[in-house]
């Protein structure tokens, strides 16, 4: 792939909104995508845009919010942020034949930012063969796999790189699972109200706390339900810190599904499952804890952060997706 697929990207548009994300914090991939596709030397930009075999749309939904959202007018900033997006495209179909030859099923881009899925809704036949990088990844609200790709969301700091550990070894993690956040939507409502600020020292439920870090990694079991939307870095997270991931969401599709096997390093825990979940977990053999813990060490790889990109590192592995999408698509 990196030696044959070709991306071109958009130059048209002006930063902060476009050219430009954040990266630092929970939606830093929007920041960290659009340099790793602007920066020189990078093997798979396309030298023109004939070339090319996608092309990528270089706006940031999180800038957008940042700079231009109203509080006191939250639906008229929403219809604006989607023609800020449809302006755009209007304006590369109207310069270039390339959108207009593929209906848009070559061109792409990345969101990490809840409201990724509303900024390309407001024409539904305009979008219906864009494919949408996203890590807000609800099939219930959108989200079509064979099109779309699901991004894992990540908690940058400062530096911008997250930490990649081993974490203790699995025989020495002395609590069963953790989880520690704000009571953000009716899955995290469900879980604070059965595991919640109890005396178990199993499963390990409260409110934010400042050893985060470590209680990740002296974890079997890091718990990962949805906030207000699915997306959430504690996935990643957990598997930063070694620890088996417990996802606990409805409509999920789970980041890089085609090509990785969940069922290999993560326990999926249906919502309504929550008050189940210590007998759930301490069902599952110790032996079979050890092997899925090992296999989180092996796709550490597939989630990490480099600038530039590394081989199968997490830009690639949105890279991977988009081109098995667009390897689904022929131009006439």
């Amino acid at each position: 792939m990196i030696k044959t697929f070709k991306i071109w990207t958009y130059k048209e548009g002006e930063i902060p909104l476009m050219h430009n994300g954040p990266m630092k914090f929970v939606y830093s991939l929007e920041g960290d995508f659009i340099q790793e596709m602007e920066r020189e030397g990078n093997p798979m930009a396309a030298r023109d845009p004939d070339e090319a075999h996608v092309f990528f749309i270089p706006i940031s939904v999180t800038n957008i919010v940042y700079y231009l959202y109203d509080p006191n007018n939250a639906i008229a900033f929403r219809n604006r942020m989607r023609i800020i997006v449809q302006d755009y495209i209007g304006v590369i179909a109207e310069r270039y034949p390339y959108w207009n030859r593929s209906n848009g099923a070559d061109h792409f881009f990345v969101s990490c930012h809840d409201w990724g899925p509303f900024a390309s809704s407001g024409n539904p036949k305009l979008y219906q063969n864009f494919i949408r990088v996203l890590c807000n990844a609800n099939s219930s609200e959108g989200f079509i796999p064979i099109r779309d790709v699901s991004a894992s969301e990540f908690d940058a700091p400062f530096d911008n790189i997250p930490t990649v550990i081993s974490g203790q070894s699995p025989y020495n993690r002395s609590i069963l699972a953790f989880f520690a956040g704000g009571i953000h939507g009716f899955v995290r409502e469900r879980l604070f109200q059965y595991w919640g600020n109890k005396e178990d020292q199993d499963i390990q439920v409260s409110g934010y706390v400042k050893d985060y870090t470590m209680l990740f990694s002296q974890s079997k079991y890091c718990l990962c339900p949805s906030g207000y939307e699915v997306a959430t870095s504690r996935l990643s997270g957990a598997i930063y810190n070694g620890c088996v991931p417990v996802v606990i969401k409805d409509h999920y599709v789970l980041p890089y599904s085609d090509v990785l096997d969940w069922s290999q390093f993560s326990v999926q825990v249906a919502v309504d499952k929550i008050p189940d979940l210590k007998r759930i977990l301490q069902e599952i053999p110790f032996s079979k804890y050890l092997e899925m813990q090992q296999n989180v060490i092996e796709v550490q790889k597939h989630f990490m952060v480099n600038l530039p990109a590394k081989q199968f590192d997490v830009l690639h592995m949105i890279l991977h997706s988009v081109w098995l999408r667009r390897l689904n698509f022929q131009l006439n």
